[in-house]
């Protein structure tokens, strides 16, 4: 399977602090990947390692097979809109178009025009002057029009109301259908990444909690419910990713390796959101196997 991006104990401090350590991942090629987590998990600085944008200071990361950034071809392979979109306020949107121009060698005059005409762009207007939703359209046409292979979004629809975003992924969608185009989305959004997203990178801590095609996670997580117990009571051949509990009920969030083969389990399936949070949750307070808190929760 060819790879888009692959990390190898990946990491990056700034002083005392690591924002991205022991990374290993492996992203496969024509996949739209959402990437989420909580503040400070690391995403922005995946993405900005990346773009070339900067260094890691640990492991080694591959981007189309090099280095990140190493040249200006490497540069024009990759996209990269940041949650502020990257465009100049003085600068009209003719104006972004003719720098794409000069900048890109693969840049796509027809394609950026045909966008902004379809967006209802003014191009004699300056980007200051456009709406929030606007500038972030500006900044993924300029992306999309580099025709790279690679696109990183991070957080771009993090400030537009419900109506923008929607107009934003479904541009976002167009490009996957007319591109050959592979797309990391970072999002707060699990519904966002729920619409687009086919691949699911969960960062908390600063580490990979999972990745995967997001069909095959959601089928192998399930919700099992029944009485209250300790952990030598759990079934076997699950892994126990997240455990509640009331006085009378035990509700956990099992990875299946097996069937439960115990009928005092009651299974439901579990939701896109519901595997986003319990790996959050794992992440920021991380147990081995099966646990159990000892706590009432609600």
């Amino acid at each position: 399977m060819t790879t888009v991006l692959e990390a190898t104990d990946l990491g990056k401090r700034y002083r005392h602090k690591w924002a991205l350590s022991d990374c290993t991942l492996s992203i496969p090629q024509g996949h739209v990947v959402g990437l989420v987590g909580p503040n400070g998990s690391g995403k922005s600085t995946l993405l900005n390692l990346a773009a070339g944008l900067l260094a890691p200071s640990a492991g080694r990361l591959d981007v189309l097979g090099g280095t990140p950034a190493r040249d200006a071809t490497a540069l024009g392979r990759v996209g990269f809109v940041a949650q502020e979109p990257p465009v100049y306020s003085a600068f009209s949107v003719r104006d972004h178009l003719r720098l794409g121009a000069h900048l890109n060698p693969r840049w796509g005059a027809e394609l950026a025009e045909h966008r902004v005409e379809d967006l209802g762009l003014d191009p004699s207007q300056r980007a200051g002057k456009l709406s929030s939703g606007q500038r972030a359209q500006l900044a993924l046409t300029l992306a999309i029009a580099k025709r790279p292979e690679l696109l990183l979004l991070d957080e771009p629809v993090a400030s537009l109301d419900p109506l923008a975003r929607r107009e934003f992924l479904q541009i976002l969608m167009e490009t996957v259908a007319d591109q050959d185009v592979s797309i990391v989305l970072s999002s707060h959004l699990v519904s966002d990444i729920e619409r687009v997203c086919d691949y699911l990178i969960v960062l908390a801590d600063s580490r990979v909690q999972l990745a995967g095609d997001v069909d095959e996670l959601v089928s192998s997580h399930h919700r099992l419910i029944g009485s209250r117990r300790d952990p030598a009571g759990y079934p076997a051949n699950q892994e126990v990713i997240d455990a509640s509990h009331t006085d009378r009920q035990s509700s956990l969030i099992v990875r299946s390796h097996g069937p439960v083969l115990e009928e005092a389990w009651t299974i439901e399936p579990v939701s896109l959101e519901d595997l986003v949070l319990a790996y959050m949750a794992r992440g920021k307070h991380p147990r081995s196997g099966h646990h159990f808190d000892g706590e009432v929760t609600e």
